[in-house]
């Protein structure tokens, strides 16, 4: 006897019930004529022609042990067709410490490349065009003084600063939730974020100072609603900050930018960009009274996600971070980068990086991609997704007001708390089934066969890299240095903002560890709340 098949309930990660079918009737409300590319509230992409004018941009991240190795790597995947650079830096560097610092021991270049001087900035991008490459500074607790290097290196080699393009990193906010590298109280931390907003948007116009980060949020256990809403709480406390310096929104909000996460349900990523991109739209129009369309603009760089990926199996890597790159073209970014197969176990080799360099340009190139704007545009499917992840949003966006502001809530420990629970509860899945993941807990292999090439730890370089920042000390003009480090001092106790005394110290060749060490002396540092 034949028994009627039982449809099970289908949940998107993010809670949203799926139905078998989607017709006409779950997007009644849309209208083709009021959703097209190029036009507000940028629902189907920001540009109008999309990718038929310009692909996007591909930026891999990269950087390890020495500005040397570093240089050489970025010239291997500029030659081999990457657009832009994405710099990796190490841990000491991330954490505003010199090489030679006793906290840096074992960690010098391990995870990225060192920088301890302008003098490592100098040869990193060396016989690079800084006008023609674009570059992406990955760095946060330490983003400040980084900037400062990135417009120095630009004034000594003679570019024109006002048209220099660029992004840094420099969410802090989202340190205290994620990654941890935070290193003032949260407060003091803000703060230096807006300097480098206001500054760049009075100096640097063309520069975009902040990249906010949805993309660790949600590595760190928040689902994608979270992960949208977080960052655009985040977005609105800069923006808010740096209003509050005497900047209309439309003086810096173009080169606001973000970094989103792409693993999971393929039609769920799509649809949060698709409703997040229009959110934001409104968001800034409607309660910051932008009158500029670029203000409006959620631009971001969206890529395959490491906590989508295993280490065990780690060629399936390949497959999963192609789905992921055909998510972030339908889905309009405007930059993409992929986590390599092997970066579970080690720093990508140059054979990982570029196969993923190589899925990006056979999805441009051979796929047809780029042949037509928002090609999902009109799905039902899509089209209810996009609208219910809007409304989602920003009911999310609503708890976190209720909480104080997203401010309070990072300082309070209230963000973390319930992105730490949920990342337990994501692991729990993996681990009991719950969640399906290949070759982790179903089609597993009895024995698993360890296949990757290890990057290996140059223990040599550090060392090196060390002599070098000693004798950097010894050979620089240390009156010029220890004068311009007293300035910034004074204008960190004035409440200044500290980029033009933080770029005339970096342009004397002083360094990372000391720099930050002062501003430690002067703010002091964060104390993270014990949440469980």
């Amino acid at each position: 006897m034949n028994k009627k098949a039982i449809l099970k309930d289908v949940f998107l990660e993010s809670g949203i019930s799926v139905k078998p079918l989607y017709t006409r009737k779950d997007i009644e409300s849309f209208d083709i004529e009021s959703e097209l590319p190029g036009q507000y509230p940028f629902t189907r992409g920001i540009h109008a022609e999309m990718y038929r004018k310009r692909p996007f941009t591909i930026r891999q991240y990269a950087g390890f042990a020495s500005p040397e190795e570093t240089n050489e790597r970025f010239h291997f995947l500029l030659k081999n067709g990457q657009t832009g650079l994405n710099v990796a830096f190490d841990l000491p560097t991330q954490c505003g410490l010199d090489s030679d610092s006793a906290e840096a021991v074992g960690e010098v270049g391990r995870v990225g490349m060192t920088v301890d001087s302008l003098n490592d900035f100098e040869i990193a991008f060396k016989n690079i065009d800084l006008n023609k490459i674009t570059v992406s500074l990955t760095i946060n607790g330490s983003a400040i003084v980084l900037i400062a290097m990135y417009i120095a290196l630009a004034e000594k080699w003679g570019y024109d600063i006002s048209q220099l393009r660029g992004t840094a990193q420099n969410d802090i906010l989202k340190e205290f939730i994620g990654r941890g590298t935070w290193i003032f109280p949260v407060d003091k931390s803000v703060k230096l974020v807006i300097d480098t907003i206001e500054y760049c948007a009075q100096n640097v116009p063309n520069y975009s100072p902040v990249s906010v980060c949805g993309y660790h949020i949600r590595e760190s256990g928040a689902n994608p609603i979270q992960e949208m809403a977080y960052a655009f709480c985040i977005a609105k406390a800069y923006s808010d900050g740096t209003i509050k310096r005497g900047l209309h929104i439309d003086e810096f909000a173009s080169r606001l930018s973000f970094n989103f996460d792409i693993y999971g349900n393929f039609f769920e990523q799509i649809a949060k960009f698709r409703g997040g991109r229009k959110l934001w739209a409104k968001i800034i129009r409607e309660e910051y009274h932008s009158e500029n369309d670029k203000s409006c603009w959620m631009r971001m760089i969206a890529g395959g996600g490491g906590g989508g990926l295993t280490k065990e199996q780690p060629e399936n890597n390949i497959i999963r971070s192609a789905y992921y790159a055909l998510v972030s073209a339908l889905s309009g970014t405007q930059t993409m980068a992929l986590c390599s197969y092997d970066e579970a176990y080690t720093i990508p080799t140059e054979k990982a990086a570029e196969i993923s360099l190589r899925t990006m340009q056979i999805l441009i190139h051979e796929m047809g991609i780029c042949d037509t704007v928002d090609p999902l545009g009109g799905s039902y499917y899509v089209e209810a997704l996009t609208n219910q992840f809007e409304k989602e949003i920003r009911e999310e966006m609503k708890k976190v007001d209720e909480w104080g502001g997203i401010v309070n809530a990072v300082a309070k420990g209230k963000i973390q708390e319930s992105v730490s629970k949920q990342a337990y509860e994501r692991e729990l899945g993996r681990q009991n089934g719950d969640i399906p993941k290949v070759g982790l807990n179903i089609f597993k292999r009895e024995e698993e066969a360890k296949s990757v090439d290890f990057h290996p730890y140059n223990a040599a370089a550090a060392e090196l890299q060390i002599a070098k920042v000693k004798r950097l000390r010894k050979e620089r003009n240390n009156v010029l240095v220890n004068t311009l480090l007293n300035q910034i001092k004074e204008d960190a106790i004035a409440d200044k903002n500290l980029m033009p005394s933080i770029i005339a110290a970096v342009k004397a060749y002083a360094t990372v560890g000391e720099i930050i060490g002062l501003l430690k002396d002067c703010y002091g540092e964060f104390d993270e709340p014990i949440f469980f």
